[in-house]
């Protein structure tokens, strides 16, 4: 992380469900929770950075949130190059799928890292203890609901790490008791942080109220939803960036309207055989464009590559277009540059997170780059809001003031619609405003639209995906799988 310093931590080496088990390093789990560790405020410190550190392996989860979606396709070399992908594409994705398992094993992986701190919250008082408890439950919250939006009901534990063998007697959790400890830790680290981070990167008041705004969009609580988003767009520092176009620059990270970035950077450390390992943005380097040689741009595998109907779905004039979405064939028509097309191409590159010449000191272009990912931007807030506010029924004069601010900067007109067209008007905005950070996939089903909008999605079905077979193996059979796989 670029200004979160990450350190190794040899107690918190050992967590259930890793895919990649020669990184991790067994120890005696009774040893390293004994005297040997939390006895200063350092290594609760350090403790909480290595908690930090899975964030990075969730450009997986924002790379896949578009494939599922009907914004992108797979892409790559062929229709072979990394099959997982493929089927998730293609929904055709199955219980042995290995991107679905590395998504399980690294959001458990940064669970269990959260819940090893609040095992041991009690042990010593220091200063700055609240804010590192707050800290802490932001990110299980964080964590677990990436695990709840693609599985459900999934395994559950709070403030206990899962040690290899609690397996066999932890059931799926419903859902709903997960959602209600993520309210409990969100307003825990909302009430216990300020809006300005001690070091940037970490967590802010701001972040945290702007995920449990998101939780309850996410269940429907439109009321609570519409509350502390509209509190944190009142009282934060936060607000749009004037000019649209720097959005997504590696200069311009950590900017007035990001709200919560996971940090990276181009160290050394990332490979095929452990993509988790990067302190980078791996999907950058995926998303980029094939064999390429121009100005501007790196080298990059072409996935995640946008189809014409989310080119056709920003309105004329709308400034955001070429910023969101790279035509490779007028820009090498104006700039010379050469490439190769990929399985499935389109002739269109996700923009916003493709390798940009000069981003890297050190690492390899496609799997250490540095531009941060913006989790939450202030833009979504405002139309996580309106969108409460239009859904719950509440206000709709104020929810189109929210959807009017975005749509303005982007150089577009008022909208006056009421009821169910604003509805749709807003559905629409966080379609072109959010295109390639991973929200579509998850707002479609949210909202009940994934099986009108998504090739081959089956109702009752592909709302969920499946949990890994491996799992379910490694806990005795104990756990049902998913509906329809």
């Amino acid at each position: 992380m670029k200004q979160i310093k990450i350190k190794s931590i040899v107690v918190l080496a050992l967590i259930l469900f890793s895919s990649c088990g020669d990184d991790f390093i067994d120890v005696d789990p009774q040893n390293a929770s004994s005297d040997t560790f939390f006895n200063t405020e350092d290594d609760y410190q350090s403790a909480l950075i290595a908690a930090y550190d899975p964030l990075h392996s969730t450009y997986l989860n924002v790379m896949l949130g578009e494939i599922a979606s009907d914004n992108t396709l797979a892409g790559g070399e062929s229709a072979t190059d990394v099959p997982g992908i493929q089927e998730i594409d293609d929904m055709i994705h199955t219980p042995t799928n290995q991107q679905l398992r590395d998504i399980w094993s690294w959001m458990y992986g940064g669970i269990n890292r959260t819940n090893f701190i609040m095992e041991f919250q009690d042990k010593i008082d220091f200063p700055n203890k609240n804010s590192v408890l707050a800290q802490t439950r932001f990110l299980r919250a964080y964590y677990y609901f990436e695990l709840v939006k693609w599985f459900g009901d999934v395994p559950f534990a709070v403030d206990v790490r899962i040690n290899f063998g609690d397996q066999f007697g932890i059931e799926r959790t419903p859902k709903a008791e997960i959602y209600a400890q993520m309210e409990a830790d969100l307003i825990f680290a909302a009430d216990n942080l300020t809006y300005t981070a001690s070091e940037t990167g970490r967590v802010t008041k701001g972040a945290a109220q702007a995920l449990l705004g998101k939780v309850y969009l996410y269940q429907d609580k439109f009321a609570e939803a519409a509350t502390v988003l509209g509190d944190l767009i009142a009282s934060g520092p936060y607000d749009l960036l004037a000019d649209y176009s720097t959005m997504f620059e590696n200069d311009n990270e950590n900017n007035i309207e990001s709200v919560f970035e996971v940090q990276y950077s181009d160290a050394e450390g990332a490979g095929f055989g452990c993509l988790q390992c990067s302190e980078g943005n791996v999907a950058v380097g995926f998303n980029g464009i094939r064999n390429y040689n121009g100005p501007v741009f790196e080298s990059g595998f072409s996935f995640n590559v946008p189809v014409q109907e989310v080119v056709d779905a920003f309105e004329d004039g709308d400034l955001r277009k070429d910023v969101a979405i790279l035509d490779i064939d007028a820009w090498a028509a104006d700039t010379g540059a050469t490439f190769a097309t990929g399985f499935e191409h389109t002739g269109y590159f996700n923009r916003k997170y493709i390798s940009r010449q000069g981003d890297l000191n050190t690492g390899d272009a496609n799997l250490t780059n540095p531009n941060n990912y913006r989790a939450i931007r202030f833009a979504d807030v405002l139309l996580m809001a309106a969108e409460a506010l239009n859904r719950g029924g509440i206000n709709d004069m104020q929810a189109q003031q929210h959807l009017n601010r975005v749509r303005n900067r982007a150089g577009l007109a008022d909208v006056g619609f009421t009821g169910t067209n604003l509805t749709d008007a807003i559905y629409n905005e966080r379609r072109v405003e959010l295109v390639g950070e991973g929200h579509r996939f998850f707002d479609l089903v949210r909202t009940g639209r994934a099986a009108m909008e998504i090739d081959g999605f089956q109702a009752g079905k592909h709302e969920l995906f499946p949990i890994p077979l491996i799992e379910i193996q490694l806990a005795g059979d104990t756990w049902e799988q998913n509906p329809g796989y």
